[in-house]
């Protein structure tokens, strides 16, 4: 399955659109084809402040369209710069609860140049469904995205 998703993202990161609009294609794309992927979304560090700002998603609206540094998952992933996959979020002490619909999340950080810009963030209404390939792919399509940044 993943295999034919990165060629689509391929396609979409050479297509000459905005930014912003391949990050939506990309999310859209993942939201639709992936099962398990419920709400795709990409946070960006919001200039100099220590705060992600949400960019490009696909799924449920949010209210968590600002995340301290620390704070949550993604808030967590800012700082430490690594991936964190969580099979259950209720296990969490520092999650913010976007859907009690969510059972999982994984967030995948975003470099360009060796810095953390930003992240990919997916939730799951499906009790721990990510597997190492799920990262591997999420690595990949950061990449791909690192390059039109």
């Amino acid at each position: 399955m993943f295999e034919n998703l990165r060629n689509e993202v391929l396609e979409i990161t050479k297509a000459s659109a905005d930014s912003d609009l391949k990050l939506q294609q990309i999310c859209d794309l993942l939201k639709a084809n992936v099962t398990h992927y419920d709400w795709v979304g990409f946070y960006f560090k919001n200039g100099d402040k220590n705060e992600l700002k949400l960019g490009p998603y696909a799924g449920a609206e949010t209210d968590h369209t600002i995340i301290p540094f620390g704070k949550g998952i993604c808030g967590q992933v800012a700082v430490s710069n690594e991936n964190f996959v969580v099979p259950d979020v209720q296990a969490q002490d520092n999650y913010i609860a976007c859907s009690i619909t969510v059972k999982a999340e994984i967030v995948v950080p975003l470099f360009i140049n060796g810095e953390n810009v930003g992240q990919i963030d997916i939730d799951s209404n499906t009790p721990d469904p990510f597997t190492t390939e799920d990262e591997r792919f999420l690595e990949f399509i950061n990449a791909e995205v690192a390059k039109i940044l």
